[in-house]
């Protein structure tokens, strides 16, 4: 229980110290400090960053971005994620179920930034049959932190 409390408690701030994060769960700081390096080292803390928001650096477009392939084969898969793997505005990438073969979370300035990477970039994959992009009018919810009540029973 008091590993969840940490993991909890560095989802919502990963800057508070030691001593802040033993307090949250129950523990003193040794013991507290070992867990939170046990974590990183087992895999299930990766890393540490800073939310940035986007707006305020000028991203004021979010695209999903459906993507279909002339084929659903290996070689034109790896083709398709080799692509766009290093492109910064894509910001996500999953592989789909359904008619769709990717769906890519994109973030950029304006819509003529976007019109650039659909035109210049994302027709010009091998492979590439279909892109169809929805516009994200607002952002009602967004959290990078992981429930974890199902591991509390």
């Amino acid at each position: 229980m008091a590993s969840l409390r940490i993991l909890e408690a560095l989802q919502q701030n990963a800057e508070l110290s030691t001593a802040e994060l033993a307090a949250h769960a129950h523990l003193s700081a040794s013991p507290c400090w070992r867990r939170v390096a046990d974590m990183r080292e087992k895999g299930v803390i990766r890393g540490s960053v800073a939310l940035v928001d986007p707006v305020s650096l000028g991203l004021l477009v979010n695209v999903f971005v459906h993507v279909t392939l002339e084929k659903q084969e290996k070689k034109t898969l790896k083709t398709f994620t080799d692509a766009i793997r290093n492109r910064p505005e894509i910001m996500e990438c999953y592989l789909m179920t359904g008619s769709e073969d990717f769906m890519l979370r994109v973030v950029v300035e304006d819509l003529l930034r976007y019109q650039d990477l659909v035109m210049n970039f994302l027709t010009q994959i091998p492979g590439v049959a279909n892109i169809r992009s929805s516009f994200a009018l607002d952002q009602v919810k967004y959290t990078t932190a992981l429930p974890t009540n199902h591991l509390k029973t």
